[in-house]
């Protein structure tokens, strides 16, 4: 069996991912430092879906589920390189990131912790145990105050509008360092609103969901003058797992040296976008969202927060003429989902 480590395997992303590749036979070393950002008891009921006593963990000791289990944080250089060394992983996906837009605005170290220091811990021991791919998490918000749309995996992305898209942006330069230096293949993923069964509570899906649920208001930001390419978990985890094995190749012959583009390089390097391509106004999302629940919600419109923007679009053809595969999941579906999933972890 190929040994696959996911980092963040309690998080949203990581529990579905591991799961996932779990039930396809990988064996699955996953990680996570159970933070307090949100309620780590959401993260405790994750790790018992997959089969871990949540009742035993203690700081860097196995657990044994669907997949190992070892509470271990990114920024633990020493740890992280043991487990390496022990494991020799094949693929790494390195999904554990401090989150959030908004939080950066109020705790900008954080994000220099996690998203910076923990990433160069990854890069540093997949540079000492060599592994034959590497996966890693960017997000949609590195395009900043691009207005081209949709957003291609060239667009400029010189202009972070946070702290938070500003490590992702750093992470995949960091990634390209070490592809270029060490010949490890790196491929970046531009997460765009991640949705499903799970979510994390800071997610408009979930705040919304709660507050019609609870007959509470909600804000609701530019005055619902936004929209959003929702993408559902499960076509985010579907996409990863077809392109663990697809590592990218030296000296890509789609990349001009003369006239560099940002998603593909000589260097074992590739960045792709993982979205719908087909943004929802997010009022519409909201009335989906009654639409499941039988009940309005109690909306209080608001001036656009900052570190923002008001539209997400992806351009997915470079994801699926690589992978044949591009996330198609209607958010309806997706909706229905998480509320059924949501209202069920009420009872319990």
């Amino acid at each position: 069996m190929d040994k696959v480590l996911v980092t963040g395997a309690a998080g949203f992303i990581g529990f579905h991912l591991a799961r996932l590749l779990a039930k396809e036979g990988f064996e699955v070393v996953g990680i996570d430092n159970i933070n307090d950002y949100y309620d780590p008891n959401l993260k405790l009921a994750r790790l018992q879906e997959l089969e871990i006593d949540t009742t035993q963990i203690t700081y860097n000791d196995k657990l044994k589920g669907q997949i190992t289990f070892i509470k271990l944080d990114l920024t633990d250089a020493k740890n992280i390189h043991q487990l390496f060394a022990e494991y020799r992983f094949d693929y790494v996906i390195n999904l554990a990131a401090q989150a959030g837009v908004r939080y950066s605005l109020q705790n900008p170290q954080a994000y220099i912790d996690s998203n910076i220091t923990g990433f160069l811990n990854i890069l540093e021991a997949c540079r000492a145990y060599p592994v034959k791919h590497l996966i890693y998490a960017s997000s949609s918000s590195v395009y900043g105050l691009s207005e081209d749309i949709p957003f291609q995996e060239d667009n400029c992305t010189d202009h972070p509008l946070a702290m938070y898209a500003a490590s992702k942006k750093a992470n995949e330069m960091m990634a390209h360092s070490y592809a270029h230096l060490y010949n490890i293949p790196c491929t970046g993923l531009r997460f765009f609103t991640v949705y499903g069964p799970w979510g994390r509570p800071d997610m408009a899906l979930y705040i919304f969901t709660k507050a019609i649920v609870e007959d509470q208001e909600f804000e609701v930001f530019n005055f619902g003058n936004m929209s959003r390419d929702f993408t559902y978990v499960d076509d985010i985890v579907e996409s990863i797992k077809r392109l663990i094995p697809l590592a990218p190749i030296k000296n890509n012959p789609k990349f001009n040296p003369k006239k560099p583009t940002t998603s593909k390089s000589t260097a074992t390097y590739q960045l792709f976008n993982i979205g719908n391509n087909s943004p929802i106004a997010l009022l519409d999302f909201i009335k989906a969202i009654e639409k499941v629940l039988g009940k309005k919600g109690k909306m209080v419109l608001k001036p656009m927060q900052a570190g923002d923007v008001s539209t997400t679009y992806a351009d997915v053809t470079s994801l699926y003429d690589y992978i044949n595969f591009k996330p198609s999941t209607p958010v309806e579906v997706g909706i229905k989902a998480f509320i059924e999933q949501y209202l069920e972890s009420l009872k319990k």
